[in-house]
């Protein structure tokens, strides 16, 4: 990625009035993976990772591991040992998102994914950090690795009621978007009930004021591809949806549109076990 933004990015810019800021910004935006991010990223026990499988579908998936399972190894390259998701081909653009929800920091690395031995490697293309606005913090208890990958996934084309009941109740989910310059992956926070259930296959929400970089916004701009994930952050259960997704721009704010194409739903996806939130003070009221 040549530039820190592609035009869905500074045409969303653009139209919210925010290009100074966004300018501003985007010089956090670097290739290289300084070593305080190589230190934050070999401490963390989970990866949020969004790719395009064979068919084209976006997905957002969790790889978890003992903290070191992501290191860097080069000032421009990234370790995972753990398998790419399901489906991604080889060498293939990946946005990854590494989160703390303990301290409530999170750090973003997009670049192409290319498989090596049991796990793969991350090029980087762009490395940076965001604000810790509506992370929820929490605590991690541990792990039970004997129960990682237990369940068996299910798939469907809708969402069932016991799915949209969980989505209603989640206070986070993560979102990955693509576009011609590669895939990016996003926290989307709150509290319970920020995600609407519209229909068995429409989900929505309203877009808070960030950090005016707009990227998750650009990328639907130019391609509505999208997957997302949420997490049962007390049982390991993963629940990922991929479809297609708009935003509308109102008098009254910004609201995102996602419609399913695809879910996969896994019980025990996860081996960590993680507290009940303490929710961010600045999650708007819902």
């Amino acid at each position: 990625m040549s530039t820190a933004y592609n035009p869905g990015s500074l045409a969303v810019q653009e139209r919210e009035g925010v290009q100074d800021l966004a300018a501003h910004v985007g010089r956090s935006i670097t290739h290289g993976i300084r070593p305080i991010a190589a230190a934050f990223l070999e401490a963390q026990p989970m990866l949020m990772i969004g790719a395009a499988d064979h068919e084209g579908r976006v997905w957002s998936s969790l790889l978890t591991g003992a903290p070191g399972f992501v290191r860097a190894t080069g000032p421009h390259t990234v370790s995972v040992a753990a398998a790419l998701p399901e489906g991604t081909p080889d060498g293939a653009p990946v946005g990854t998102l590494a989160l703390d929800p303990r301290t409530r920091r999170r750090m973003r690395l997009n670049g192409t994914a290319t498989r090596s031995g049991r796990g793969f490697t991350v090029e980087a293309e762009q490395v940076f950090s965001n604000c810790p606005k509506y992370l929820q913090k929490r605590e991690w208890y541990g792990s039970e690795p004997d129960r990682a990958g237990a369940g068996t996934a299910r798939h469907g084309e809708a969402l069932t009621s016991e799915q949209a009941s969980r989505i209603h109740a989640a206070d986070t989910f993560f979102i990955a978007t693509t576009a011609p310059d590669g895939v990016d992956t996003s926290h989307r926070g709150g509290n319970p009930g920020f995600v609407r259930v519209d229909g068995p296959q429409e989900l929505s929400w309203r877009d808070y004021p960030g950090n005016a970089m707009f990227l998750t916004l650009g990328n639907l701009e130019s391609d509505g591809r999208a997957g997302l994930l949420f997490l049962d952050w007390e049982t390991g259960l993963t629940l990922q949806l991929s479809g297609h997704a708009h935003t509308e721009y109102t008098p009254e704010g910004r609201v995102t549109r996602f419609r399913v194409d695809r879910t996969t739903e896994t019980p025990a996806a996860s081996p960590l076990r993680w507290s009940p939130p303490e929710y961010s003070p600045s999650n708007p009221v819902t």
